[in-house]
């Protein structure tokens, strides 16, 4: 019997979406991009695990014998939670729901450190001093780590921009982890003897305040203005842009007087046919223009890219390379973005509305001594699909305004000074994984600003314990090395004062440690290589703290200036047994200070005590130590570690 027309294309369609119902009611559960084959988790607390199924979909979780059932939300959320589960492997971790099932193989359990900070951290194994003959042998399957992807979000992410993939560490492998979190979990599990995982998760250039959550950001007063703006980038980028604009734009009406004419500039159709020509591969004054061979100041760029119609729809970036210093920037008349830091590249991410098909301008207006550094291949319309449209390599310019010392705050969301946005993008999504510890290596990006750091480290440590929900969660922080010019008189010392700011932290922290990195530093070289040995005191830190050792954490603290007839007489804990100085009977470095007046003192260790010999005087009302960006020092334990560097007030006479 034949069915009416009608009836026959309602059974024709149940027909073909049967199957592709059927495949979606399928579909296996995910994990999250955090967990992954050869994953290492928490070992001795519940372990949280979660990922996305389809929505109301009932997920299964199984571990090592050990299982947990969620119902995905509506968006397709799941997440469980499995009974605390001893140190060992190798064990399978699955997730099932509908019938289908997904799995991740050789999971070990064991201890997890989440190394983070600037580029000192961020600094690759391959690059290390001995790596070239040491990494050959590396090879240990109980040690094992991951990178997590730089990204910078306006709001907290619930899940990483990409997919990682853990590693155990061999030969082709250790290369590319972090050196100073490697060496210090490697010390560590040759320790522990169990499996070891760490997570990298830092970025070079980078502030503090970069990493810090909004909520946290927005109880200093200073703060609360960028974060709020922030958020409006979440909710309204167009709106978020077009205020920093605003904000941009007041700056430079109150600095440069021809700022309100040559905002016609920016129009898309404005005659440039007077401006002079310029192919930039490096700073202006290199570009053999004679009226920039020496000029600082304001130089406006414009150039042209052709767009085809399906180009244009997709175009969703400008992206220009670094440009020395400031700089915004202009999409047919549309503000894009702006940058503050000469070696960042520019990427500004654009709406499709931005574009069109056929000829599209690009504006610049550049503040500084440089302009486009970076070469022509790299400049260009980004599309969805990932292609690079290069932007045509000749521009038109017009030097504006001469100007030296001129700074331009920059956006909240500007990397590397942005706030809350690497906390929102690189440790948001992973901050219910469980750790053992964190590692801590940063502070060159905040030199110029230790007495805030003083605020800005303790709020960060309470910040990430409070929202990975471990209240006592331990922090190893690396000091700044030794960096900059050397020191020939006593005199003010920012990096100095961010050290202060560190050593200070974690005095009064009960669960972080403290590695002095001073004597491995290079003043040259703001990375220096010799990464092994900060692992490894990282490592030391840890054992007494983390772990209870009964061993000293670091190297011999002050904690006392008293007066002793006409001296000075320090009084140090952590010195194993005592004090050496190398090189010297008399240890370096040391100063006594009246008001703002320093010079240098003659100190002599004797066992648990430094005497600065004839320093007492009435006029002196505090002592430092090290305080050099770049100070050469002589002072340490009987156990080769080097002692804290310090300033602290003298105390009454003995």
């Amino acid at each position: 019997m034949s069915l009416p027309r009608n009836h026959a294309i309602i059974a024709a369609l149940i027909a073909v979406a049967a199957p592709a119902a059927a495949q979606a009611q399928s579909a296996a559960p995910t994990f999250a991009r955090i967990f992954g084959d050869h994953a290492v988790l928490q070992r001795d607390r519940a372990i949280a695990v979660w990922g996305s199924a389809a929505p109301k979909a009932e997920v299964t979780v199984s571990l090592n014998g050990q299982s947990s059932k969620a119902v995905a939300d509506g968006s397709g959320r799941w997440r469980v939670t499995l009974p605390k589960i001893p140190a060992g492997g190798s064990y399978t971790l699955s997730a099932s729901a509908g019938g289908s099932t997904t799995t991740l193989s050789d999971i070990a359990i064991g201890d997890v450190y989440l190394c983070s900070g600037q580029s000192n951290m961020e600094f690759p194994t391959r690059l290390a001093t001995g790596a070239w003959g040491s990494l050959a042998g590396s090879a240990n399957a109980n040690l094992r780590y991951v990178n997590i992807e730089h990204d910078s979000a306006a709001a907290p992410r619930d899940e990483l921009k990409a997919a990682v993939a853990w590693k155990a560490i061999g030969p082709d492998t250790v290369g590319d982890a972090s050196a100073v979190c490697y060496y210090m979990a490697k010390s560590l599990q040759q320790k522990l003897k169990i499996p070891v995982g760490f997570i990298d998760s830092d970025w070079g250039g980078t502030t503090i305040q970069s990493w810090i959550s909004g909520d946290s950001l927005r109880t200093l007063k200073a703060y609360e203005p960028g974060v709020a703006l922030l958020a409006q980038l979440a909710t309204s980028p167009t709106k978020a842009k077009a205020e920093q604009n605003r904000r941009e734009e007041a700056w430079w009406d109150a600095h440069d007087p021809s700022a309100k004419a040559q905002r016609a500039w920016i129009a898309p159709d404005f005659d440039d046919s007077s401006w002079g020509s310029i192919t930039p591969t490096g700073s202006w004054k290199e570009a053999g223009v004679p009226a920039l061979a020496d000029f600082e100041g304001v130089v406006w760029y414009r150039t042209s890219v052709t767009l085809t119609a399906a180009q244009a729809a997709s175009a969703n970036a400008l992206q220009l390379g670094p440009i020395d210093t400031y700089d915004s920037a202009w999409i047919n008349g549309t503000y894009v973005g702006s940058g503050t830091i000469g070696w960042m590249w520019r990427d500004y991410d654009a709406p499709a509305t931005v574009f069109h098909p056929g000829k599209n301008v690009i504006v610049l207006r550049v503040l500084g001594s440089g302009g486009l550094t970076g070469q022509p291949q790299f400049r260009g319309i980004r599309t969805a699909s990932g292609e690079l449209v290069p932007l045509s390599t000749s521009w038109r310019y017009q030097a504006g305004m001469r100007a030296k010392g001129l700074s331009i705050a920059p956006a909240p969301w500007t990397v590397p000074t942005s706030l809350a946005t690497l906390y929102n993008g690189m440790i948001a999504p992973i901050q219910d994984y469980g750790f053992t510890m964190v590692a801590w290596y940063q502070g060159e990006a905040n030199g110029d600003a230790g007495k805030e750091y003083e605020t800005l480290l303790p709020l960060m440590m309470a910040d990430w314990r409070h929202r990975f929900g471990q209240p006592e969660l331990p922090f190893m922080i690396a000091q700044l090395s030794a960096w900059g010019a050397v020191a020939t008189k006593p005199g003010h010392s920012g990096w100095a004062e961010l050290r202060k700011a560190q050593s200070l932290s974690v005095q009064h922290d009960a669960h972080a440690g403290l590695a002095v990195t001073l004597d491995v530093g290079d003043r040259t070289d703001i990375h220096p290589t010799q990464k092994t040995v900060v692992g490894e005191r990282l490592a030391r830190a840890a054992r007494a703290v983390v772990y209870g050792e009964k061993i000293t954490p670091g190297g011999p603290e002050a904690v006392s200036v008293t007066r002793s007839g006409s001296d000075l007489v320090i009084s140090f804990r952590n010195t194993g047994g005592g004090l050496l100085t190398y090189s010297s009977d008399n240890a370096i470095g040391f100063e006594a200070c009246g008001g703002d007046s320093c010079s240098y003192a003659t100190a002599t260790a004797r066992g648990d005590t430094v005497i600065l010999q004839g320093a007492g005087k009435p006029e002196i009302t505090r002592v430092r130590y090290a305080w050099a960006d770049s100070p050469y020092v002589n002072l340490y334990s009987v156990e080769d570690l080097p002692a804290v560097p310090f300033e602290m007030e003298v105390g009454p006479r003995q």
